[in-house]
């Protein structure tokens, strides 16, 4: 009996494609990961890989951003510099 995967995927979330697939038809899925589609790439008939588009980036405004965070509770200053203090170091002197 051959290898099975037991992974499991959504249907209509990813399709299926083989390694020789993606080698003769790269520029084909290429266009489709600019559309937003995602694929499982599978060896023998097992899934080895995943490829999905990178999330885009998208401008936001200043008005947009103070407003998300306007229902934000305050910082406490002091509290937020113990804090960070804490946890790195901030010595500016060289290390070498």
């Amino acid at each position: 009996m051959g290898a099975r995967s037991t992974r499991a995927t959504l249907a209509g979330m990813s399709r299926e494609i083989t390694q020789r697939e993606l080698r003769n038809q790269s520029g084909e899925i290429m266009r489709a990961l600019d559309r937003g589609e995602s694929f499982v790439v599978t060896r023998n008939g097992v899934p080895v890989g995943e490829l999905g588009p990178l999330g885009r980036r998208r401008f936001v405004d200043a008005g947009s951003a103070v407003a998300l965070f306007s229902g934000a509770p305050a910082v406490a200053r002091e509290r937020f510099r113990e804090d960070v203090d804490s946890v790195i170091d901030q010595d500016p002197a060289p290390r070498a």
